[in-house]
């Protein structure tokens, strides 16, 4: 099959650009030749499959097709340019780059089947060109169809007239029905898998990991959080909670936070009136490094306040490392009790006690086996590509 997928992101950088990248490269490894058109603010390329960068104006962008940064629903580690704050007329020039570069590459590549990421403005691109196509919903797409209704008319066309929409967890399921009409029979359940070539259990020596991220420090243990710095995200509740766990804990406990975004200079103050000299703050690390990150990590951290799916916790659970993690979004699907802990939203205390339960628990290397078994059987990107790629069998 030829398989045209189109991003709102990079392949890098949010979840749906690593899912995207995962998708492209897997099911070019099963013999299917696959194109994807993303936004860059600087050229790049994938060795497994073809693409098409629309480049966006970033700091040193030469000759930018877009004279701004591409938008995003919260932030993103190249920019923190968000939907809402398009003018009109930005806003009209996004949706006609997108449904002009949709129509060139259907003409040049000839898509079989093409597959649009969001429930935004790529699938109302793909509707317009006649091919069938399928759409996956990550989640952000849905807080931004509830933020701004500008975009309401081409988020509920694209869904109108797909073929199917794939839902990464059980409350984005219930929400593609209640916001965009979209019925049952249309809607398919398939959760993000995992890259299980790179994340994986590694034997790795912490103080050269810790000297790679130029920390000099020894610590007894490790917590780690990786992620957006964004509201939704929940690190103010995990620095509350680092402030208990750090006093309560026999042991000096290292708290590692790797990710980018709004609030970075916010968590900083934050961190710094809570006098927690033992948090770090990485700024954006790339995959292989989130792969050592984790696997030096006793324990590590989801304390969103809302979390789609929680694609970190798979991946961190796949190194060998249990996960503490909030009771709401798309965590309670997965995540059981012999592979990490479910506390409540917004609370500090019950994150503290989890975390310090995860630190000290002496079926620590039982638990980290299990955690890396658990992720490899069912959340592999091998298992969950079979059922993708029959459903593109079967809208062709």
């Amino acid at each position: 099959m030829r398989i045209l997928i189109l991003n709102h992101f990079p392949l890098e950088g949010s979840g749906s650009g690593i899912y995207t990248k995962n998708l492209a490269r897997e099911l070019s490894e099963m013999g299917h030749t696959v194109k994807v058109v993303f936004p860059e603010i600087e050229p790049v390329s994938f060795d497994a499959f073809e693409t098409r960068v629309i480049l966006f104006k970033g700091p040193k962008t030469q000759n930018p097709e877009m004279n701004y940064n591409f938008p995003c629903f919260t932030s993103h580690p190249r920019s923190n340019h968000t939907y809402y704050e398009l003018t009109d007329e930005e806003l009209e020039g996004y949706v006609q780059k997108f449904v002009d570069v949709t129509k060139e590459e259907v003409e040049l590549f000839k898509p079989d089947v093409i597959h649009a990421q969001h429930l935004w403005v790529t699938p109302y691109a793909a509707s317009l060109t006649g091919i069938p196509y399928i759409v996956t919903a990550h989640g952000t797409d849905l807080k931004g169809f509830v933020i701004d209704d500008r975009y309401h008319k081409y988020a509920l066309e694209g869904a109108k007239k797909a073929s199917k929409i794939i839902t990464i967890s059980e409350q984005v399921d219930a929400e593609v029905s209640e916001l965009y009409g979209v019925p049952e029979e249309k809607k398919q359940l398939v959760m993000n898998g995992y890259d299980e070539n790179l994340f994986k259990v590694r034997n790795l020596k912490r103080e050269d990991i810790l000297s790679d991220f130029n920390l000099s420090e020894r610590p007894d243990f490790v917590v780690s959080f990786a992620g957006k710095l964004t509201h939704f995200k929940g690190v103010d509740v995990l620095l509350k909670a680092a402030k208990i766990y750090n006093e309560t804990i026999d042991g000096n406990v290292l708290t590692l936070i790797a990710g980018n975004g709004e609030l970075y200079e916010d968590l900083n103050k934050m961190k710094m009136e809570l006098k927690l000299d033992n948090v770090k703050f990485l700024g954006h690390v790339n995959q292989g490094q989130l792969v050592d990150l984790y696997n030096i990590a006793d324990v590590s951290t989801v304390p969103s306040r809302t979390e789609p799916f929680g694609l970190v916790a798979i991946e961190a659970l796949a190194c060998g490392t249990p996960v503490v993690g909030t009771n709401q979004g798309g965590l309670p699907d997965f995540l059981i009790k012999e592979v990490g802990t479910l506390v409540p939203v917004e609370d500090d205390l019950a994150l503290a006690d989890a975390i310090a339960w995860e630190i000290q628990n002496k079926n620590k290397t039982k638990r980290a086996l299990a955690a890396a078994d658990y992720a490899l059987k069912n959340f592999s990107w091998k298992r969950s590509i079979g059922v993708v790629e029959a459903m593109y069998e079967a809208l062709i």
